[in-house]
């Protein structure tokens, strides 16, 4: 019995220990596997970020090119969303990806980028890529196509409904843009894309769809040497731009600090926004401007209960966005909905935030860029938003968020906040708001029509 005991001693000490390394060793958590892609660069400039996943099944792959709808001309608003739908105009092609691949393709244009997503099996990247391959080089801008593509943007405005959110939303970018690009929909309106015309959309595709414009993510079960000779073959002779096309831009005006209450005769609720402007993806006080936003939130929630819909986040672009409280509010505390805004944005901007909010605060930031990672979409987006806006490498973002203070988010409240012009929205029954503002106010029908989704 003794000489049984002596044998088993080992071993259990051993799985015992086995238990401890695991205890203190640290798990990896998705945040921690957004280690950073291997790189290379095709001799037509087109870049490649790859992440091999050996074991995995499928394969996800997004095709940028950094130019969005900031470009789009004068009148025209919706011009480079259209060219991201003459890209794949037919319906068949997706039904083709999600019946016979395995995945799903979808193009998005936002201002600064059109972002093409094409997954399915692994097996089958050769075919993913060919069809990328076609969209950017034999992109279909017949006339007739064109206007097809048209009728259908035009038609699905038509069966959009007219939120009071969504014209809100419109109401807020055009009272703090003006007419900087940043004020329109990216998808345009009726108005907007019926004005677009076949040379505008030729001319855009020669400025921007060009190999050493773009960049390409893939995530998934492929080798790379396997993804390197598709690439080379498929998309190696996709063809470079003559020059690289900056934007620059003319900065908006300050907006008019007047509060406009646009009518709604109908409402029974209000729609509170009010927005300053913001700052650029690139800028180091990204990440503090988010927390800024989730603190800011917390409180204003807090302030006023009754509120509803409470959203306040910061919109980065290429060039400084926008920093945008949102609610909806009984009608009766339209006034001290925007009261309280104003209130917290004064003493954000005064004194740091109280330490439970900014660690509520800094703990949502974490998990929301931890979940965004743990996906193949949202780790090739982060890193292709490093190309694009060269915002923070996301392998350093749990580090950094960490290393925030309140004096931080305080500091960032400072900039945005400190004698800038905000520009406040109430839609809702004129009739009853006008009474609840004491001041200088502008008064509007509503003509506004709403922004189209992407």
């Amino acid at each position: 019995m003794l000489n049984k005991m002596t044998n088993y001693l080992p071993r259990l000490l051993s799985g015992v220990l086995c238990l401890a390394l695991v205890a203190i060793l640290p798990v990896r958590s998705p945040a921690q596997t957004a280690a950073e892609p291997e790189r290379e660069t095709l001799l037509n400039g087109l870049r490649i970020l790859y992440w091999g996943q050996p074991g995995n099944p499928d394969v996800f792959l997004r095709l940028r090119i950094h130019s969005g709808a900031a470009f789009d001309l004068a009148d025209k608003g919706g011009m480079m969303a259209l060219l991201g739908d003459a890209l794949f105009p037919d319906r068949s092609t997706r039904e083709y990806v999600s019946d016979e691949l395995g995945g799903r393709l979808e193009v998005t244009t936002t201002f600064d980028t059109i972002d093409v997503t094409i997954s399915g099996k692994a097996a089958n990247l050769e075919r993913m890529i060919d069809l990328l391959r076609g969209a950017v080089m034999t992109t279909q801008l017949g006339a007739e196509n064109i206007a097809t593509l048209k009728e259908a943007r035009i038609k699905s405005f038509a069966e959009q409904t007219s939120s009071a959110s969504s014209l809100a939303d419109q109401a807020i970018t055009t009272r703090l843009f003006g007419s900087f690009p940043y004020a329109h929909p990216t998808a345009g309106t009726t108005v907007s894309v019926s004005k677009i015309e076949r040379g505008d959309l030729m001319s855009a595709r020669e400025r921007f769809l060009n190999s050493d414009n773009a960049t390409v993510a893939v995530v998934g079960g492929v080798e790379k040497s396997r993804l390197m000779r598709a690439l080379r073959q498929l998309l190696g002779p996709w063809g470079k731009s003559d020059k690289t096309i900056p934007a620059t831009f003319r900065q908006p005006s300050a907006p008019n600090p007047q509060i406009l209450i646009l009518d709604r005769p109908a409402s029974s609720t209000a729609e509170i926004r009010l927005a300053v402007r913001g700052l650029a993806r690139a800028d180091n006080d990204v990440l503090p401007a988010e927390l800024l936003a989730l603190v800011a939130r917390n409180l204003w929630q807090t302030a006023l209960p009754e509120l509803s819909n409470v959203v306040v986040r910061h919109e980065a672009h290429l060039l400084p966005g926008m920093f945008l409280f949102s609610a909806t509010a009984p009608q009766a505390s339209a006034a001290k909905a925007v009261s309280a805004a104003q209130d917290i944005m004064r003493k954000l901007s005064q004194a740091a935030p109280p330490a439970d909010e900014f660690e509520r605060a800094r703990t949502a930031l974490a998990a929301q860029m931890s979940q965004q990672l743990s996906q193949p979409a949202g780790l090739a987006g982060a890193w292709l938003d490093v190309d694009t806006f060269k915002s923070p490498r996301p392998n350093t973002v749990s580090t950094l968020i960490r290393s925030y203070t309140p004096g931080d988010v305080q500091r960032v409240a400072t900039r945005l906040f400190k004698d800038a012009p905000v520009a406040t929205i109430v839609l809702g029954n004129a009739e009853q708001l006008k009474a609840q503002f004491q001041g200088n106010i502008e008064t509007r029908a509503n003509t506004l029509t709403p922004p189209a989704k992407p």
